[in-house]
């Protein structure tokens, strides 16, 4: 499985407005990639695409830190999310000056985190979406930093992720590098028995979205409205046309 650096090559043009749920999808993104494949299937990450969960890890991180009379800011937030665990935890100590150990840190979030996890929702529309593809027999993955065992926590009572044909979670033994090396969605593509090039890859986050780009994929970024745009790690010579979508567009892109 190759797994290094490859530049990002399509040409994007701007498209109309949509809407899905309660947020207005202002920017789309739009491929115009001449004699490329069409799209075969779809690997959604996670937190912040498929369920609610971003702010419950910053409820819990924010209460940890507090201990030490800390804030947790959202530019921090930014920079570790999508990453791994530990990948994060590092950051955030070392940017707080919070004298714990990574280890240490990860257990205690992590006692917080599971009952409010075994409460996690959808975000808008992602329910309908991922029913809608499973109709239209789209083969479908989710590609998470999150171990195993919290991805079950998340998803216990969410039965319609049993649509999905692949999981790879972040813990997978066959993961070299997280994101945003592009390593856990060429295994999603791998284990889908579909080319990267043919999948669309749905990220909320800067490293996400790295990842699925450098994974040569038709990526769809749903970020937070506070996520500073420039953060999005696109070629400068997409950066202009750059149309950010939701998740409304994938329906638009397979149909």
């Amino acid at each position: 499985m190759a797994l290094e650096h490859k530049a990002l090559t399509a040409r994007f043009k701007r498209a109309g407005p949509t809407h899905f749920g309660d947020k207005a999808a202002d920017m789309v993104l739009r491929p115009t990639m001449s004699g490329s494949a069409a799209p075969r299937a779809v690997i959604f990450d996670l937190d912040g695409v498929l369920l609610d969960t971003e702010g419950l890890y910053t409820e819990a991180t924010s209460r940890v830190v507090a201990r030490f009379g800390k804030t947790y800011p959202f530019e921090l937030k930014v920079k570790m999310m999508g990453r791994s665990a530990i990948e994060s935890a590092r950051l955030l100590l070392a940017q707080l000056e919070i004298p714990l150990a990574v280890d240490a840190y990860l257990e205690e979030r992590a006692q917080i985190l599971k009952p409010l996890f075994a409460q996690s929702k959808p975000m808008p529309g992602a329910e309908s979406v991922v029913r809608w593809l499973h109709m239209q027999k789209i083969p479908m993955a989710v590609a998470t930093s999150s171990s195993r065992s919290l991805f079950r926590v998340k998803t216990s009572h969410h039965n319609w992720f049993e649509l999905f044909n692949i999981v790879v979670c972040g813990d997978d033994p066959r993961l070299k590098q997280p994101k945003p090396a592009p390593d856990i969605f060429l295994l999603a593509a791998q284990e889908l028995g579909i080319r990267p090039m043919e999948c669309i890859a749905i990220e909320d986050s800067p490293a996400g979205a790295e990842a699925a780009a450098r994974a040569e994929m038709l990526v769809i970024v749903v970020p937070d409205p506070r996520v500073d745009r420039s953060l999005l790690p696109f070629d400068s010579r997409i950066d202009e046309k750059l149309e950010i979508g939701t998740l409304a567009e994938c329906l638009r892109l397979v149909t």
